[in-house]
């Protein structure tokens, strides 16, 4: 279940999905996303859109990228990377081929959530040109700068913190 915020939007992306040979004998594929399309292919989740020399690539689905104006700090901070990213996150089940594509964010802080998660593969993808025009629109609208706001803390009674209660013997 979702819940809703005002002001936040959905915006739904095509995830490429790449299984490759594995390189040591303790895995027999390793598996990559490697591209994400803003135009979405008529085709059903996890349909094989290339095999070549032992590498086939997969139409893993469809994820929504979700923006909320409360986290438009991270957004911008994507932004003001050399390259901004998306990331993409699959997860592995027992149902063939083996992964599940699970989510796709702009937002590094919930990138790195699913990195602590257990076994879930999130690889950082380059930000397609469109996504990031969407973005930019998205934080003119919904930014504000956050002023710091310093807590003082109450003094302390040191006269009271002295003073103890006579303790009563039975």
């Amino acid at each position: 279940m979702t819940l809703d915020v005002p002001g936040s939007i959905r915006i739904p992306v095509a995830v490429l999905a790449e299984r490759r040979p594995g390189v040591t004998p303790w895995a027999e594929h390793a598996w990559a996303a490697v591209d994400v399309l803003e135009d979405i292919p008529p085709v059903a989740p996890w349909s094989v859109l290339r095999e070549d020399a032992g590498r086939t690539l997969f139409f893993a689905g469809v994820a929504e990228i979700a923006l909320y104006p409360s986290d438009t700090d991270n957004y911008i901070h994507n932004l003001q990377q050399a390259a901004p990213n998306i990331w993409v996150v699959l997860r592995p089940v027992e149902e063939a081929p083996g992964y599940r594509l699970q989510a796709a964010t702009l937002d590094a802080g919930e990138a790195q959530i699913f990195t602590e998660a257990g076994d879930d593969l999130v690889e950082a993808l380059p930000l397609p040109r469109g996504l990031r025009l969407i973005l930019e629109r998205f934080i003119a609208e919904h930014h504000r700068e956050r002023t710091f706001h310093k807590r003082r803390r109450d003094r302390a009674d040191t006269e009271a913190l002295g003073r103890r209660a006579p303790v009563e013997e039975p």
